[in-house]
C-alpha cells in the first residue's frame, strides 16, 4: 500500500474509484464496475483506518452511497442525494494525513464521479440519472405540453435549442415549447435538433449535422 502515501496515489486511486462505482448507477454493467470501484475504495480504507481513523469514517461512505440510492429510486429530487454526496467525499477525506492529501482526495472524487457520464455512452444506460435531471421541470405556465400528452408523434421532428442543454434544456418543435434531454452532451441556444426518440414524457434529442 506504499502507493497511498503519496497525495498523488490516493488522488488516483479515488478518481478511479468513485469513476467506477458511480458509472454502475448509470450504466448496466452486471456490477462489474461497482466491484471494481467497491474494491478500490476499501483499498483505500484498508490504508488509513488502520492507525489515523475510526471506522466510523468509512460510514460516511457507505451512508452516503445510500442516500444517492434511495433518493434516486424514491424521491428523485436531488437533493438527498446531494447531501449523500458530500458525506462521501467526507468520508474519503477526513482519514487522509494531511490537509493537501484531503483537498486532492475530494477533488479527485468530483472529477471521477463527472467522468463516470463516460460509460453512458458505451453501454446501455439506467433511467437513474433521468429521472433525477427532469423531475418536475415542465410545467404548463412556462408554454410546455401537458406531461401527459404523448410524444411519439415528434419522433424524426426538427428544432431548436432555446436554451443551453446541460445536458437538459427547452427546445422548439413545431412552434411549441418541450422540455428535452441529450445524451449526456451540453448544447448552446439556438443549435439545430432532431428528435431522436420518446420515452414517456421524456424527449431525447440529438444535434443536427451542419450537411442535414
Amino acid at each position: 500500500m506504499e502507493l497511498l502515501s503519496y497525495p498523488a496515489g490516493g488522488f488516483i486511486i479515488i478518481l478511479l474509484a468513485s469513476c467506477f462505482l458511480f458509472a454502475e448507477l448509470l450504466v448496466k454493467a452486471k456490477g462489474l464496475l461497482a466491484l471494481t470501484g467497491s474494491g478500490l475504495f476499501i483499498y483505500y480504507f484498508l490504508h488509513f483506518l488502520t492507525d489515523q481513523a475510526s471506522p466510523w469514517i468509512f460510514l460516511l461512505l457507505v451512508g452516503g452511497l445510500l442516500l444517492i440510492i434511495i433518493d434516486g429510486k424514491l424521491f428523485t429530487t436531488g437533493i438527498i442525494g446531494v447531501f449523500g454526496f458530500i458525506l462521501m467525499i467526507l468520508g474519503c477525506a477526513l482519514p487522509t494525513p494531511s490537509l493537501l492529501y484531503g483537498m486532492l482526495v475530494g477533488i479527485a472524487f468530483v472529477i471521477g464521479s463527472c467522468g463516470s457520464l463516460f460509460f453512458r455512452k458505451i453501454l446501455p444506460q439506467r433511467d437513474y440519472l433521468d429521472k433525477l435531471m427532469l423531475h418536475d421541470k415542465l410545467s404548463s405556465d412556462k408554454g410546455y405540453n401537458s406531461i401527459n400528452s404523448d410524444y411519439h408523434e415528434l419522433i424524426g421532428k426538427e428544432g431548436k435549442t432555446m436554451t443551453p442543454f446541460h445536458p437538459i434544456g427547452t427546445v422548439k418543435i413545431d412552434g411549441k415549447n418541450y422540455s428535452a434531454i441529450t445524451d449526456g452532451v451540453f448544447l448552446d441556444k439556438d443549435v439545430p435538433v432532431k428528435v431522436i426518440s420518446v420515452d414517456g414524457t421524456r424527449i431525447f434529442i440529438d444535434q443536427l449535422n451542419a450537411g442535414e
